[in-house]
């Protein structure tokens, strides 16, 4: 018993040892921890591990100077450097206003953490940074990770940056980028996105770019594309009709191809219609044979003329049903595009998607039922002069 106590002891023993020698923190570590105090100029964190940390208080007030966080509260942050004095880390967050002095800069530029800044000016090639009263360039292919025509727009807005470059001096020659944080976000987001991804699955996205055979949508750090006839089951001209830079929508996944490319390892078809019902499911009882159908000419081949009917459904009138009994060379000699018809539905296959319609017969049809008006106006006169009598009478 006594043995197998004193075994007990020892794996408690290591097992504690193995806990006191986990490894701390190190710089450019980004870390969790919990806010054990608020001071006058400092927040203290407690990050296990026999490890504290401290931000400046600046870094957790709004501009207004109220304080954002509270005791008890979780906080992220990164570790900026070891304080061998004080016995404990010093932290950065994304919430900070200012970095005081070049050699903190320095520190974020060597363990590569962002730090915040405000674009003050444009300038020749690019903007002007305010970051903790120094003064930073950012060129305008690092604004952003898509081209940018508007350079204004970014003028007194406040951004992370990655410093790129820095020399110190009386003026210190400070490059930073904001590009590389939002790529470093988008591989963050790709990754996540990929858990799920997989052909079927309905993602919401935003419209990144149109182009004229179709539009690509941002999935959530992939791109993926979808083709303009996968827009609608309607006819669409141009991706612009439907779809706008911005817009958020919802697509389904098509297609995923692997391309060797490390760059874009996958191309992704994505379908916006693929969610809206399908528009011959009815077709068959709405447009049944010897229906009359009214309708718009969207195509003019050498054969026939297409006609939408509705949305997503088009029917074909044969080059010999639009003449009603006379020679047609061409359809353009009877139809052109927009124009609004009446047709009669002649076939309908559904497992081919395919309408048959005569413009022959319905104007046959028009012809037989004037003919027949005509001649029961005839047999049935409504209106008669009357008698010679009744004539003297009115006059």
């Amino acid at each position: 018993m006594l043995r197998a106590a004193m075994s007990n002891d020892d794996d408690f023993e290591a097992m504690l040892a193995e806990f006191d020698g986990r490894k701390d923190p190190q710089v450019g570590d980004r870390i969790t921890g919990t806010i054990v105090s608020i001071g006058r100029d400092a927040v203290f964190v407690d990050l296990g591990a026999k490890s504290e940390g401290t931000l400046d208080l600046e870094q957790v007030m709004d501009e207004d100077g109220n304080v954002l966080v509270e005791v008890g509260q979780a906080i992220e942050a990164t570790v900026l450097k070891k304080d061998d004095r004080a016995g404990s880390l010093v932290l950065r967050t994304r919430m900070t206003r200012s970095h005081r002095g070049l050699e903190e800069l320095e520190q974020a530029f060597a363990n590569e953490l962002p730090v915040e800044g405000v674009v003050s000016a444009t300038n020749k090639g690019g903007f002007e940074v305010q970051i903790g009263g120094l003064r930073a360039f950012c060129p305008v292919s690092q604004i952003d990770s898509k081209f940018v025509e508007d350079t204004e727009q970014f003028v007194g807005q406040r951004f992370s940056f990655r410093i790129t470059k820095i020399e110190g001096g009386k003026r210190p020659n400070i490059v930073v980028s904001r590009r590389a944080i939002l790529e470093e976000e988008n591989r963050e987001r790709a990754a996540q996105t990929r858990e799920t991804l997989e052909v079927g699955a309905v993602l919401r996205g935003v419209v990144s770019s149109i182009k004229d055979y179709g539009a690509f949508i941002d999935i959530g750090g992939l791109e993926g594309m979808v083709h303009i006839s996968e827009l609608a089951f309607g006819r669409v001209n141009h991706p612009s009709d439907v779809l706008a830079p911005g817009q958020e929508l919802e697509v389904v996944v098509l297609r995923i191809e692997k391309t060797g490319d490390p760059r874009r390892p996958e191309k992704i078809a994505l379908s916006v219609r693929a969610l809206d019902a399908d528009p011959w499911q009815d077709a068959g009882d709405r447009f049944a044979p010897g229906t009359r159908i009214a309708g718009t000419v969207v195509r003019v081949q050498p054969f026939g003329a297409f006609v939408e009917l509705a949305p997503g459904v088009e029917g074909l009138v044969h080059i010999s049903e639009l003449g009603a009994g006379r020679r047609v060379n061409h359809p353009r000699e009877v139809v052109k595009v927009g124009d609004n018809v009446e047709a009669t539905v002649l076939r309908v296959e559904l497992d081919k998607r395919r309408i048959a319609l005569s413009l022959a017969a319905a104007g046959q049809e028009d012809a037989a039922r004037e003919e027949t008006e005509a001649v029961a106006s005839y047999n049935n006169p409504t209106q008669s002069l009357g008698t010679l009598g009744d004539l003297l009478k009115k006059k």
